[in-house]
């Protein structure tokens, strides 16, 4: 069964922050928002609106278009 949509952006959110080397929480500083609210995303609990993908995109120095693609 193939992961959906949310689980693997979540993953590629969650790896371009490690390789920004960020904890989760200093992402939720970053973006004013919750350090559960970015934990949530990541694991696909929580769907994040576009404009919340655009504002985690820009603080890690990356496009939605990248946080959307996904490896086969």
């Amino acid at each position: 069964m193939h992961k959906s949509f949310y689980k693997l952006l979540g993953e590629n959110i969650k790896n371009r922050r490690k390789e920004c080397k960020l904890t989760q929480q200093e992402l939720a500083d970053k973006l004013n928002m919750s350090l559960n609210f970015i934990g949530k995303i990541e694991v696909a609990f929580s769907k994040p609106s576009l404009d919340t993908l655009i504002y985690i995109a820009q603080a890690l120095d990356t496009t939605v278009s990248d946080l959307c693609k996904f490896k086969n």
